[in-house]
This record gives C-alpha cells, structure tokens and sequence, in this order.
C-alpha cells in the first residue's frame, strides 16, 4: 500500500492521491470505521466503490486524521472535527483528498472517456470548444472543466448551484496547470483558483 501523490499546495493546504491496487481485505488492515461508516461500508453493493471507500480512509490516516474525525453534513459536504476543511473524491482505481487549515476547498478526479462529448451540453457553452480540433485534446479540456465545477460545487456544498448557469470556469491553457473560477449564485459572486493535473488517464482539479 502506498501513496501515489503529495502534493504541497501551499503551506496550509495539501493534496493526497491514492491508486486502489489493493483487496478489500488488503485496505481493511489497520482501519477502523465509527458506527455510521461501518453501515454505509456494509451496504456498498459494489467492491469499487468499497475499495474506494476505504482508500479514502487511508488517505485521512496518511494526513494524520482517522474515520472518527470525520464528519458529515445534513448536504452530505465532509467536514473535520479540528474545524480544518477537507474534500474528498473517488473514481475507479483512484482516491483523493485535499485538506486545508483556513479556505473551504474541493477537489475531483475523473476518467477521461469519450462520454463527456455527449454531457458538455449540460454544464459548459459547448461553442466555445468548437475550435479544438484535436479529439484527446477536446476530451482533456472537457474533463478538466467539468472537475472544476464538480470541486466548486462541493466547495458550495449545497445542492442548489446548477453546473451550466451558476459555476464559470476562466478558459485555460494546458501548460498552466491552473485557472481560475466564479460561483454566481442569488446575486453573489465568490472566486476561486483552480488547479489540475493529469495522469494514467485520469484527470485531477483541485480548488480553494
């Protein structure tokens, strides 16, 4: 078992990547679950999402933290006990969290499938990617976009924002790694910068 990234956003906030390679029985070693996580892991019907799960757990453990001290929201949004904020994603062979002493903070991991094509409609003015010829590259770029408002929503943390109308995503050049966001909700805007990476064709964004 062991950790596939670390990355020091900055010196209160970092971001820790796991890829699931292990058994269920394997990532059980050494984890404990309160009561609550005990049920919700019990009644997880698939063994992915289970190996999930627990990879997330031995994240918190790598950060310092255990399943005790975390806690959820009646909007399901994670929060810590110590009052730290943490965000938390899973997606087939790869886990992550991003925790941060003092800003709320999202994060996402997708894997990069021809599917977006057919959803860009739904959360970003699909016109505006119409002049990426390249069919990877368009694949990327949708990816990252669609991370990027999946983190701000979960930064959000309730589920009244709508991807296509309330979260505007600053277009982006590859080589920057980053780029930066709005919520516009009820007459309010928040802003936030956002990073991403890409590996193993998976997709990771980040923001705070």
């Amino acid at each position: 078992m062991a950790l596939y990234k670390r990355l020091t956003v900055n010196e209160t906030t970092k971001v820790l990547i796991w890829k699931i390679e292990e058994s269920v029985a394997d990532l059980a070693e050494g984890i404990s679950l309160s009561k609550n996580s005990s049920t919700r892991f019990h009644s997880m019907k698939s063994e992915l999402h289970q190996r999930g799960f627990l990879s997330v757990r031995h994240l918190l453990k790598e950060a310092g933290y255990s399943d005790m001290d975390l806690v959820y929201d009646e909007f399901g949004k994670p929060h810590l006990k110590d009052g730290k904020h943490i965000s938390i994603t899973h997606s087939f062979i790869f886990s992550g969290i991003i925790i941060s002493n003092e800003v709320p903070v999202g994060i996402d991991i997708e894997k990069q499938r021809d599917k977006i094509l057919k959803i860009a409609h739904k959360f970003t003015p699909f016109e505006e990617y119409k002049t990426i010829a390249n069919h990877d590259a368009l694949v990327s770029k949708l990816t990252i976009v669609w991370g990027a408002k999946e983190s701000l929503y979960k930064i959000y943390g309730k589920k009244k924002l709508l991807f296509l109308h309330h979260i505007y995503i600053e277009d982006f050049k590859f080589a920057d790694k980053k780029t930066s966001g709005e919520i516009r909700y009820e007459g309010e805007i928040a802003s936030y910068e956002i990073h991403f990476l890409e590996f193993e064709g998976f997709t990771c964004v980040f923001a705070f």
